[in-house]
């Protein structure tokens, strides 16, 4: 399909250049996925998926976190292990175009740069992006499709004592498969100081056994699209990666 609509631009006298390329994938793989595009299983997986998830979060004092204390002499709110990120303050001065030109807030910092990626791979001829149903305990409702990895440096290096990150194999030094995107960017730098994250795409081989568990999905991208217009059903990281494709 890319290539009969390539040939018809050309013969029209387009230039074909990077960005037209990139468009031209993008409307191959939705003409493509025609007749694949239908959310209804995929509504009903994540619903059961969400009635089942009986967690419950509630807000505690600080002085109340476990292995989470204060610092005496900065205020400053850390883990003990020194890992994952702290609440700091930060002093703004010379801020021309914002509201007032200095202020002072407390921030989230974590000077690290974590991976979010998603895996994408032909399946039946058709491309298909794995998104995960995931957790966070900030979340409006409590499950919501997120990228295949979600991960700071911190989980990536196992500083919790836990496993490693499912699929961390696929985006970390190499990785697996073919990477159509990889990009640095900044997290809400209105609430966290200097804390960045590689946006990843990355794409198997059709031939590839992905060991997908029933906590993941495999969507379209007009699949994809039409959860991306609905309220709280693609979490933000996953915003982000598909933001920088």
């Amino acid at each position: 399909m890319k290539e009969k609509l390539l040939n018809f631009l050309q013969e029209k006298g387009y230039k074909i250049n990077e960005e037209v390329n990139e468009a031209l994938e993008r409307l191959s793989e939705t003409l493509e996925a025609q007749g694949n595009d239908n959310i209804t299983a995929a509504l009903a997986w994540l619903e059961e998926k969400r009635k089942a998830y009986g967690v419950k979060a509630q807000e505690i004092g600080v002085k109340n976190l476990d292995k989470w204390h204060i610092d005496s002499e900065t205020g400053d709110i850390k883990h003990e292990s020194g890992k994952f990120f702290s609440v700091v303050g930060v002093k703004v001065e010379g801020a021309t175009g914002r509201e007032v030109l200095s202020w002072t807030q407390p921030m989230i910092k974590q000077n690290e740069c974590g991976i979010l990626g998603i895996i994408c791979q032909k399946r039946n001829g058709i491309m298909h992006y794995l998104f995960c149903a995931k957790y966070e305990p900030g979340n409006l409702v409590n499950l919501q499709l997120s990228p295949t990895l979600q991960a700071t440096e911190s989980n990536l290096k196992q500083a919790h004592g836990g496993k490693k990150p499912k699929f961390a194999e696929y985006f970390e030094d190499g990785g697996k498969g073919k990477v159509k995107v990889s990009v640095v960017q900044v997290e809400d730098g209105g609430r966290f100081y200097m804390k960045t994250n590689r946006c990843m795409i990355v794409e198997v081989d059709e031939n590839e056994q992905v060991p997908v568990t029933d906590d993941y999905i495999w969507l379209t991208l007009p699949q994809v699209k039409k959860f991306l217009k609905m309220d709280n059903m693609v979490n933000s990281l996953a915003r982000c990666v598909l933001g920088s494709w």
